[in-house]
């Protein structure tokens, strides 16, 4: 017998009961019943939670620990079948020269690319309030991985309208798979529009996000299917450029950069067992080192309204010009992405004396579940997007930009050592996560780019 039919043996195994003295009082109670094989994907969903994320951590290990490096030196080893059909570098080439790896695309495919028997795709209507909650459910239990299975994602569906409609969103790259028998959601991809500049060539692409399969699924290869088809809907636009993140390597980064992690609530997370924090520090050390000030210190510090934005999308061209990988953003997706919305985005702005916007700092909101704890049943980390500053030191505006979140209720602030970050983490108390997330452009090759020169960031 195999691994994987071992474990469909043991799921059910556990969905009847598990004990041979019951089967006879089961057979009688479900003789009316249907003949067949029961299906195992309701016996899972019918386990007790604690159960059903112990299965699910062992599907996870086996069907994709092996499948995923995390470093160069690890990838070197792996063949990447669907990559080396596909117009990225191969790993281990070295580009000088800039532009796209295939110059015209002669025709795009009319049809759906097909997919495994019993499967269909779907586009997804995010105004409808029923799909929206389908498309949580489906990433907060599939999109993040946790090894040690202590929390998940927990997305909203006021996040998700932001993150996958911003001006000019197009339907068709909102891209879904069904189970033909009950229509359950079971595979997600998504592209979003953006104006990039890479180097000195602008360049209209498609940001891609929140690729996801669901976890009894990951044998079934639809992963590639669905990149194709988004790639084929993409493609139907006249687009042939897209940049996207991992935390795995692919064939080949552009460049790779580090998460870090500032603790505003030391004792929430220590007592979730949440693995940012200093392993030397006991917690009444930790909460004497992490202490943050009650109030902010930056005169003319307020939230961003409306009537900021022009001044902001000015300040944020003049800062982000340095960078070799940057947005292009226009006063509608400036709007977009940084007007403040409870529990989704947060942007502050220092005001001079003249009325003139001098500085601004922004951070998203990410939030999670914390899984079979007695006490604490989620976490909010707020993540740092963009920082500009004309008058304020960049240190200071961050701090008080910690005691700003610390106030709303966040756990942790997160930020990418990417752009100007690294100049202020350390002296903030931040500590570098030992993971990496790695930037890919598709269908472009260019030098490789440092993380210090990096001004894109895509919130997932």
């Amino acid at each position: 017998m195999t691994e994987s039919n071992s474990l469909v043996k043991e799921l059910t195994e556990e969905g009847d009961g598990g004990h041979k003295r019951n089967r006879k009082k089961n057979k009688k109670e479900d003789s009316w019943r249907q003949e067949g094989p029961r299906d195992p994907f309701a016996m899972l969903d019918a386990l007790p939670e604690k159960k059903q994320q112990e299965i699910q951590r062992a599907l996870h290990l086996f069907s994709m620990g092996s499948n995923l490096p995390k470093t160069l030196q690890q990838a070197k080893k792996r063949t990447y079948s669907f990559w080396d059909t596909q117009p990225v570098p191969r790993l281990g080439e070295s580009n000088e020269t800039h532009g796209p790896i295939v110059e015209d695309v002669a025709s795009v495919r009319q049809e759906p690319f097909s997919l495994p028997q019993g499967f269909s795709w779907d586009t997804l209507d995010l105004s409808s309030p029923k799909v929206l909650r389908e498309l949580c459910s489906l990433l907060n239990d599939n999109y993040m991985e946790d090894d040690d299975n202590t929390i998940k994602s927990d997305f909203s569906p006021e996040y998700l309208e932001w993150a996958l409609q911003p001006p000019n969103w197009v339907a068709q790259w909102h891209c879904g798979v069904r189970v033909e028998t009950n229509n359950k959601l079971v595979g997600f991809i998504a592209a979003v529009p953006s104006e990039v500049c890479i180097f000195e060539t602008e360049k209209r692409m498609v940001q891609v996000k929140f690729l996801c399969v669901h976890k009894k699924l990951r044998l079934k290869r639809m992963t590639p299917v669905l990149i194709r088809e988004l790639t084929r809907r993409v493609n139907q636009q006249g687009i042939y450029q897209a940049v996207y993140t991992a935390s795995v390597v692919l064939p080949t980064p552009l460049s790779s950069c580090s998460p870090w992690h500032r603790p505003l609530n030391p004792r929430k997370l220590n007592d979730v067992g949440y693995p940012g924090l200093r392993q030397n520090m006991n917690l009444q050390r930790a909460l004497k080192f992490l202490r943050l000030p009650e109030v902010t210190k930056t005169p003319g510090l307020r939230p961003m309204t409306k009537k900021d934005v022009v001044g902001i999308r000015s300040l944020l061209q003049s800062h982000l010009c340095k960078f070799h990988l940057r947005p292009m953003l226009s006063s509608e997706e400036v709007e977009h992405w940084l007007l403040p919305r409870k529990d989704v985005i947060d942007t502050y702005v220092v005001e001079g004396d003249d009325g003139t916007l001098t500085d601004m700092v922004s951070f998203h909101s990410t939030s999670y579940k914390v899984l079979n704890h007695p006490v604490h049943t989620g976490l909010k980390a707020a993540v740092l997007l963009y920082v500009a500053t004309t008058a304020t030191d960049p240190g200071l505006l961050l701090e008080d930009t910690l005691v700003l979140a610390k106030s709303k209720g966040f756990d942790i602030f997160s930020a990418l050592d990417v752009m100007d970050n690294k100049s202020f983490l350390e002296k903030l108390k931040f500590s570098v996560h030992d993971s990496s997330l790695y930037y890919y452009l598709y269908n472009w090759k260019c030098p490789n780019v440092s993380p210090d020169k990096v001004g894109l960031l895509l919130p997932n």
